[in-house]
């Protein structure tokens, strides 16, 4: 997703934002934001505020920006990883908001595990296919959309993608095929080798240069 900024021709390339926050699941973004990165785009963090996080691994982020400072037409694209938070308190609610105005402005939004509740009590998810941990994790939230749960690895509806926390190269994976990281067979090959350990798949790879 290119943008010409500058009114010559040149294209610039809006960064990727990475919700960040306490109790972030390490393990949930990890393989989209690597693989973005692998193919220059740059990714953001955004936090609550400016001040430093600690995720579930116990790692120290200071984010980039707050989300006060962010802005759906400065961005390609905003993950929304899981967090314990997601499911005790209102703490996350502002990031499910964002969602919801990234949607509106039609820039895609990608949540997985417990963000995918946080946008369902958001009413996000109440006319759109999507997926989760389970279904009954969402219907708790007393949602409206339940008849549209898909029972699938990761899914993908006008422009929101959803997964559930054992499915982070699935969540990637649909990330990248959004973004146009990877395409048809090359995205098809990437998912296999980093999901199935397909060593087939590492020719395609390789070939297409996307190693």
């Amino acid at each position: 997703m290119s943008t010409d900024t500058t009114g010559t021709g040149t294209t610039h390339r809006k960064p990727v934002h990475l919700a960040v926050y306490d109790t972030l699941a390490d393990w949930e973004p990890g393989h989209a934001t690597a693989h973005l990165a692998r193919a220059g785009h740059e990714v953001r963090t955004v936090g609550p505020t400016t001040d430093p996080v600690r995720t579930l691994g116990g790692l120290r982020v200071r984010p980039d920006l707050a989300l006060a400072g962010l802005r759906p037409e400065d961005s390609a694209l905003l993950i929304l990883p899981g967090a314990d938070l997601w499911d005790t308190g209102d703490d996350l609610a502002p990031f499910a908001r964002t969602a919801r105005e990234f949607l509106a402005a039609g820039v895609p939004v990608a949540a997985i595990c417990g963000a995918t509740a946080g946008l369902a009590r958001e009413g996000l998810l109440d006319d759109r296919a999507h997926t989760s941990a389970v279904s009954f994790y969402l219907a708790a939230t007393g949602y409206r959309g339940g008849e549209r749960y898909v029972d699938a690895d990761a899914v993908t509806d006008r422009g929101l993608i959803t997964a559930g926390p054992t499915e982070p190269v699935a969540f990637a994976r649909e990330i990248l095929g959004l973004l146009g990281v990877y395409e048809g067979e090359v995205l098809d090959a990437w998912y296999r080798l980093f999901h199935d350990s397909d060593t087939e798949a590492y020719a395609v790879l390789e070939k297409a240069g996307a190693l």
